[in-house]
């Protein structure tokens, strides 16, 4: 073959995700406001001596940890995004990131269980005033970052479908799970201030001070919960376990329906290259001597979603005509 052909017609690009510039600013945005609040709070609990505003400086270093992985995934994705080492693409960076994110969750989660435990067991006297204002700003911090992510997943899930989609379904998964993990987090600590401001009045109104260790309980039960549910999903993704998935099911029913029915499935292989595309390698057996891999392609080509498909025929040599 000649090697100055035009090959274009036949190559494509291996970009399948186009990247979330939003949640890539946004979760910057958040990493800054994250660090400079730590830092407020460390150097205030140093001169004020106070062990409630020094505690909470220092949780949130594992928060601006987890988010900084984030905004390092967008920007190492996108860096690498043409680079012929990743098969499918980069995506699967920003996976990484929210599956680390979720492990950083469960420690977060342990440690809120151990801390609440143990002032159960060995009860403090509480700064109520120090430990109020503390929960109180760090929610406001909280809230205004959780408004600032919740418009870059809203912005890029617009992104998403500003093309329009013809075969739109509930059950597919647009969820950017990178910026879910830095959601997550923020939620986390939200959450931790809210039930940390209901035990203090508790406490400061009525002297129930087990409330501000039974509210942590109550507290890293959730945030389990939440890292989860996250694990699953990532780790779902990075181990390609989606052959239960809807799409895979389309791919059948596509595939066959053509050459009169006469086309059988003898090895599928469906996984996930971007938040909403998935690759395919399927076998076909058929009898029929037309059908062809770019017709099967063309077919396939009504779910927007399948952005990479190969496609292996064989004709049937041992069944009857």
């Amino acid at each position: 073959m000649n090697s100055e052909h035009d090959l274009s017609r036949w190559a494509h690009a291996h970009r399948y995700a186009a990247g979330n510039a939003a949640a890539e600013r946004g979760t910057q945005l958040v990493l800054w406001i994250t660090l400079a609040t730590m830092f407020v709070e460390i150097v205030a609990g140093w001169l004020t001596h106070s062990m409630a505003v020094l505690a909470d400086g220092w949780h949130m270093s594992s928060h601006a940890l987890a988010i900084g992985l984030s905004a390092f995934a967008y920007r190492s994705a996108r860096r690498y995004a043409d680079d012929p080492r990743f098969a499918f693409g980069t995506w699967k960076i920003e996976i990484l990131a929210g599956y680390t994110s979720a492990i950083v969750l469960l420690g977060v989660a342990a440690t809120m269980l151990y801390s609440s435990l143990e002032r159960l067991v060995q009860p403090e006297s509480i700064r109520y005033g120090e430990a109020m204002a503390v929960a109180v700003g760090g929610l406001a911090v909280n809230l205004a970052c959780a408004l600032i992510l919740g418009g870059a997943h809203e912005h890029g899930h617009d992104h998403d479908h500003a093309h329009g989609h013809p075969h739109e379904h509930a059950h597919d998964q647009h969820h950017d799970l990178n910026l879910q993990a830095a959601y997550v987090h923020v939620l986390t600590d939200a959450l931790t201030s809210v039930l940390a401001i209901v035990a203090l009045a508790g406490g400061w109104v009525y002297g129930w001070a087990w409330l501000d260790p039974a509210m942590g309980i109550v507290g890293a039960v959730l945030v389990g919960l939440w890292s989860r549910k996250l694990l699953l999903q990532t780790g779902n993704v990075l181990l390609d376990r989606e052959m239960d998935h809807p799409v895979v099911a389309e791919i059948r029913e596509v595939v066959e329906s053509l050459a009169g029915g006469d086309v059988q499935i003898t090895d599928l292989h469906v996984w996930r290259v971007g938040t909403g595309s998935y690759a395919c390698a399927i076998s076909l057996l058929t009898h029929d001597p037309a059908l062809t891999p770019l017709q099967v392609r063309e077919a396939l080509g009504i779910h927007e979603e399948i952005q990479h498909a190969t496609v292996e025929i064989h004709r049937c040599d041992q069944c009857p005509d």
